[in-house]
């Protein structure tokens, strides 16, 4: 099994009320003297009471195109990683020349060199450590990411991995677009990193963490149109249907189900869901589905008010604040997932 021995995360420096971003959000979106009670009552209904954004709320109106945009993340989601990667790792008492593997993942860029590149001079990480950049996975890439490290530790389980998610989401919001997905996404996510460093079983030393015993990744046919980016030369246009929480819905009971009963367990039995803030209408969803608790999901319900939806990096710090405040007994078993583009489901079983 793999050990967690450390999470770690970080916001970005620009910390705004969710009213003051739908005041801006209302003058770079919507027509020109449009009423704006829609923008209004969306934005009120994701439950979001404030977030983190990489730039004044002022320069977002100046950012003409995909070009612009980028130039920002490719600028500043580095110093973001770089913070996150030295804390996890100090928090696990390991150095940077510890490191095998880098896995980073992100949907809100794009860079070649990719940002994991960038930051291996730059955090003192060896020459030959192993990277792997993934993009496209959206909201589920944190739990994705730690399913494929888990993967790799299995067949070298000598080794350090290190987890990074850099997620600038407020870089994609579309200027001009009062779309009902453009104005829903420009009320919900915020920006924000995580890291997370884990280690193969036969590493000895490190801090004790929970274990991941197993992973499941699901794909559902015919949902691609159900969230994405569409490309434009305005930049990463979100693809947001409403039909996400029927998908959860249908298909995750089923799913989790089944992967725990591989292992003799029920949903009754876990005693901790780190689940992705995808939103309230998702968490509502997931709730129903697997019939759970009120208080079940609460780490994930202050932290979507608390900074928003971080993307893939949400998971990663939800998990950190479930160590923190909530952690189980040991040897309780814990889920962790979470959703997105695809449509897909991620799935970590843990055993704390």
């Amino acid at each position: 099994m793999t050990r967690i021995v450390a999470v770690r995360g970080a916001l970005a420096p620009h910390r705004h009320t969710q009213s003051e971003i739908t005041d801006i959000v209302a003058r770079t979106c919507l027509p020109e003297g449009a009423d704006r009670r829609v923008l209004d009552r969306l934005h009120r209904s994701t439950q979001v009471r404030s977030r983190h954004m990489t730039l004044p709320l002022q320069q977002y109106g100046q950012l003409d195109g995909f070009g612009a945009a980028n130039d920002v993340f490719v600028d500043r989601a580095p110093g973001l990683g770089a913070k996150v990667v030295r804390d996890a790792l100090h928090t696990a008492g390991l150095n940077a020349a510890d490191v095998d593997l880098l896995i980073y993942t992100s949907v809100t860029g794009i860079a070649t060199p990719s940002i994991d590149a960038r930051l291996v001079g730059r955090l003192g990480l060896r020459p030959d450590v192993k990277r792997l950049p993934l993009f496209g996975l959206g909201c589920a890439g944190g739990a994705a990411g730690l399913a494929r490290m888990h993967d790799y530790l299995l067949g070298r389980p000598d080794d350090v991995a290190v987890l990074l998610s850099v997620e600038l989401c407020s870089l994609t919001f579309q200027r001009d677009d009062a779309s009902l997905a453009n104005l829903v996404a420009t009320g919900l996510f915020g920006d924000g990193a995580a890291a997370l460093v884990a280690c193969g079983v036969e590493r000895r030393g490190e801090t004790a963490g929970p274990t991941i015993v197993d992973t499941r990744s699901r794909l559902y046919p015919d949902t691609g149109r159900v969230m994405g980016w569409d490309i434009k030369d305005s930049g990463f246009q979100v693809v947001l249907d409403p039909m996400v929480p029927d998908v959860v819905r249908r298909h995750l009971a089923d799913d989790v189900e089944r992967f725990l009963g591989d292992h003799g367990l029920k949903p009754k039995d876990v005693a901790a869901w780190v689940c992705h803030p995808g939103g309230p209408k998702v968490l509502h969803a997931v709730t129903e589905a697997l019939d759970l608790p009120e208080e079940a999901l609460d780490v994930t319900w202050r932290h979507l008010a608390d900074v928003g939806n971080l993307s893939s990096a949400s998971v990663l710090h939800v998990l950190r604040d479930t160590l923190a405040e909530r952690r189980p007994p040991p040897g309780a078993p814990g889920v962790l997932l979470a959703m997105g583009p695809g449509f897909a489901c991620e799935l970590v079983l843990l055993r704390w």
